[in-house]
């Protein structure tokens, strides 16, 4: 299938409908979002303005974690599904800053995240960064397209970051990990970030779903952990992201965030 030009992937930009990348990169104080993106995610901060806390802590439990793979366990191999639009700290930035060898894979479907990956995911020259168009949704093309940049037969790290709430039904959602899971070779990892239930979560899950954007469903830490039903958890196990192996320089590590995830190991 031939790469679309940037003109034809901006054609399928929809700017009057708010997009999670988008609105997620305004949380994070980016410029690549529009006014409906905006008008949403002020919002639902108008209700819960601790997301913007949400999106900081899951971009330091990302830049932890993965660091930690790298350097301390020696993953080389990184497939990252929903990535968002490019940020600080990505993941290539992270782990070939320990591994300039380390191979990582991107995975959106949104026109936008692509156009600005293709701009900005540049890694390093003894590395592979390469990006994937393609919908959770559809794990056999994202195995197969990830498999043209990844050896399967080695560990991988796949990692699911505020993701798997965009599936709201548990069974699909479970169904998809297990299919994902099931092609790691064994020594494999992986990383999930979930938004979870609280009376202010669920209430900007509503006033997001209300919007017209694409619906979410929180899920219980009870329902997150589900996902690695089969895997071994690294300590400390599934926790409110600072809690998880936070540094001196961790942001809100006092403080309970209503985003949970954790690492585990395919055996």
């Amino acid at each position: 299938m031939p790469e679309e030009s940037a003109e034809e992937l901006l054609s399928r930009i929809d700017t009057n409908v708010p997009h999670p990348a988008r609105v997620w990169d305004y949380w994070l104080g980016g410029k690549d979002n529009y006014p409906a993106d905006r008008a949403v995610g002020e919002e639902i901060l108008s209700v819960m303005p601790e997301l913007v806390v949400n999106a900081r802590a899951e971009r330091e439990f990302l830049g932890r974690a993965v660091r930690h793979l790298a350097a301390d366990v020696g993953i080389r191999q990184f497939l990252d599904i929903g990535t968002g639009i490019p940020a600080a700290d990505n993941t290539h930035q992270v782990a070939q800053s320990v591994a300039p060898d380390a191979k990582v894979v991107y995975v959106d479907n949104d026109p936008i995240v692509l156009v600005h990956a293709r701009a900005l995911l540049a890694g390093t020259p003894e590395g592979v960064t390469s990006y994937v168009d393609a919908d959770l949704r559809d794990p056999d093309r994202v195995l197969e397209e990830a498999g043209k940049s990844l050896d399967f037969s080695e560990p991988i790290t796949l990692m699911m970051l505020g993701v798997l709430e965009f599936i709201p039904d548990s069974d699909q959602a479970r169904t998809l990990v297990t299919r994902l899971v099931d092609s790691l070779a064994p020594g494999s990892h992986v990383m999930i970030a979930q938004s979870v239930r609280s009376p202010s979560m669920d209430e900007a899950a509503q006033r997001w779903n209300d919007s017209g954007a694409t619906p979410i469903a929180l899920r219980t830490p009870d329902e997150v952990s589900r996902f690695f039903d089969g895997l071994e958890l690294l300590d400390p196990g599934l926790v409110s992201l600072p809690q998880w192996r936070p540094g001196p320089g961790t942001l809100y590590a006092g403080r309970e965030v209503f985003q949970y995830g954790g690492v585990a190991r395919k055996s």
